[in-house]
């Protein structure tokens, strides 16, 4: 029976979980980690602009964050979701026209600048990102109104509990979902007590943004070919397979 695969995931819940789930399903073995956590941010439903005419989601967490006071004002406001899985939460969490956009913030802004909106953009993000989309759509003219609903925090956990996570044998995949997981784990790889288990890690990327902050060996990076988890998972499986 050949051995499975080690694939390490640090994303924050409930998407460490999930992805958890899947990999399993595809036959790897996942090593769950989380490097970060996602935490509620306080949002006066009541200080928004009645003239938003369309809703901007870029990732799950700023739905499953947000409050049910915002979610309700906004539920029937034409929603442009980042993907297909955020699509689906916002559907779950009640609004009711979402169509999915082109899985990053670049495509979202885009999308917006083609179709411009009659009136303000609802944006719901988290509090650590890029401000790409806000300026992209504020030199456009285009009126945003950002919702931060939730704040994104490294979490800390000591020596010895990273290494009794992470158990014994290589680390052979390690999915790699933003910048600032990509610089958490530098970190961890350049301990000198987990060197050796990072020795011969595929890391792979969600974009080329994300790639470039590893060191330049080519050999051992592996870029999604659209930003979202299910060219990731593609990525992986069609890296895993080169290597078995």
């Amino acid at each position: 029976m050949a051995t499975r695969r080690r694939v390490l995931v640090t994303r924050p819940e409930p998407g460490a979980s999930e992805t958890t789930r899947r990999l399993e399903t595809l036959g790897f073995q996942p090593i769950k980690l989380p490097l970060q956590e996602t935490r509620p941010l306080p949002v006066d439903d009541s200080a928004f602009p009645e003239d938003v005419s369309i809703v901007v989601i870029p990732s799950a967490s700023a739905v499953h964050h947000s409050s049910r006071g915002l979610l309700n004002k906004w539920a029937d406001i034409p929603c442009l979701a980042v993907g297909q899985a955020t699509a689906r939460v916002a559907r779950a969490a009640g609004f009711t026209q979402v169509r999915e956009g082109g899985g990053d913030a670049e495509s979202l802004a885009d999308d917006i600048i083609a179709n411009r909106p009659a009136g303000v953009v609802g944006y719901m993000c988290g509090k650590v990102r890029r401000p790409v989309f806000e300026q992209r759509l504020t030199a456009a003219g285009i009126p945003v109104c950002v919702v931060e609903t939730y704040d994104t925090v490294p979490i800390a956990r000591d020596e010895e509990a990273v290494i009794d996570a992470l158990g014994e044998g290589p680390i052979d995949h390690s999915l790699v979902y933003s910048a600032n997981a990509a610089e958490l784990l530098l970190d961890l790889m350049t301990r000198e007590t987990l060197q050796n288990l990072f020795a011969s890690t595929t890391w792979i990327c969600i974009s080329a943004r994300v790639a470039e902050l590893f060191p330049e060996d080519r050999n051992k990076i592996v870029i999604a070919q659209e930003p979202n988890e299910g060219a990731l998972l593609e990525a992986l499986s069609h890296s895993a397979n080169r290597v078995s």
